[in-house]
């Protein structure tokens, strides 16, 4: 999770954006300090995402190198988690949006409750 947090805040830049278009007193300045802040982010995000895949690949290499029977199965496992983790996101997404299309379709602003249960499925 620590990993997971620290990869999200030099890959999102979201909050960075809004800031600047917030900010009341725009000035070339702030644009070029946002661009420098964002190529080290970024910069940075590619660094650690390396470090941490040569990591993985190491591990996985070594662990397949001293217990040879297990390859196979450490194959297939690794086939099936790649799988789902392609196939979750849909799920976990189109929930949210589920709740949300019929709620934000409604003129009358009688769904209100739809769309609060969309913001919570939304939040997990």
């Amino acid at each position: 999770m620590i990993l997971n947090i620290v990869i999200k805040y030099f890959s999102l830049s979201n909050d960075d954006i809004i800031k600047l278009k917030q900010n009341k007193k725009k000035s070339p300045e702030d644009g070029v300090e946002f661009m420098r802040k964002l190529k080290f982010k970024f910069i940075l995000y590619f660094i650690i995402s390396f470090i941490v895949l040569l990591f993985f690949w190491y591990y996985l290499s070594m662990f397949g190198a001293i217990y040879k029977n297990t390859q196979y199965h450490l194959l297939i496992d690794t086939l099936i988690s790649l799988v789902l983790s392609f196939i979750y996101p849909f799920g976990i997404y189109l929930l949210p949006g589920l709740f949300r299309i019929p709620a934000l379709s409604n003129t009358k602003k009688e769904r209100v409750c739809l769309y609060k249960i969309s913001q919570l499925f939304q939040m997990l």
